[in-house]
């Protein structure tokens, strides 16, 4: 079973695209492989370009709502930060319809987090199968992370090309909900892909999307990138998750 490692990746995604807001730079579709910058901000999350050459982020003036249109990210659908696993599981049933055994229960015995799982089929329109993932906090019990992933491991009929598709449509709508304008990053590389897009809100939750994949050299020193997987992620807190950690002076 896949593990679900949550927040320390993030947590350095964060900072390296926290200096200011980022834009992207005309992605053109293309059947195969993605021409892409070499990857920046090493030690962060993977993420990848699928099927397109995209053009190095930088630093442009990104069009943000004001206060009273400003996103406010609670949760995905019906499962809203905080709730405990009892809930989830009700929010699950009411989004998806799930079935009690559909719903799958995992331990991360380094972070001492408990995730719930779901397949569900056509979470995006035309999209594939994804997988859900539901993660509750060391400490609160509660929940602190929803994410989602679409690969071959989700669907074994996903191509690079269906995962630049989602990325895309994602990316679109992201872009139109009404981020901080100085959290938003697109188009970004990344050690192994692309974060697509990042934003967050006035609480500093926050919105990722990574799109992962394998680069390989090609001429003219272009990266080419083949991607395998889209992940999405849902954060109410990545800069300090509620995870396990040593205390300090115990080594």
């Amino acid at each position: 079973m896949r593990k679900i490692y949550l927040l320390p990746a993030l947590v350095g995604l964060l900072t390296s695209v926290a200096a200011g807001p980022l834009a992207a730079q005309g992605v053109v579709p293309k059947q195969k492989a993605a021409p892409a910058p070499r990857a920046a901000a090493a030690g962060a999350p993977p993420a990848a370009a699928a099927g397109a050459p995209v053009a190095a982020a930088t630093e442009t003036p990104t069009a943000g709502a004001d206060d009273k249109t400003a996103k406010a990210i609670d949760g995905f659908r019906s499962a809203k930060f905080g709730m405990n696993e009892s809930d989830v599981r009700a929010a699950m049933t009411k989004d998806f319809s799930a079935k009690p055994d559909a719903i799958r229960a995992q331990d991360n015995a380094s972070e001492l987090t408990h995730s719930l799982l779901l397949s569900v089929p056509e979470l995006l329109p035309n999209g594939g199968t994804a997988e859900l993932s539901y993660v509750f906090g060391y400490k609160s019990k509660s929940l602190i992370q929803i994410g989602a992933v679409w690969s071959k491991g989700t669907d074994t009929a996903m191509t690079p090309e269906k995962l630049f598709s989602n990325a895309n449509i994602l990316r679109a709508h992201f872009m139109g909900e009404g981020f901080k304008p100085d959290s938003i990053a697109m188009n970004m590389p990344v050690a192994g892909g692309i974060v697509m897009f990042r934003g967050s809100d006035a609480k500093d939750r926050s919105v990722i999307l990574l799109l992962q994949g394998t680069f390989e050299n090609k001429e003219n020193n272009q990266r080419v990138l083949t991607p395998t997987s889209l992940l999405l992620f849902y954060v109410a807190d990545a800069k300090s998750p509620d995870i396990f950690k040593l205390p300090p002076g115990q080594f």
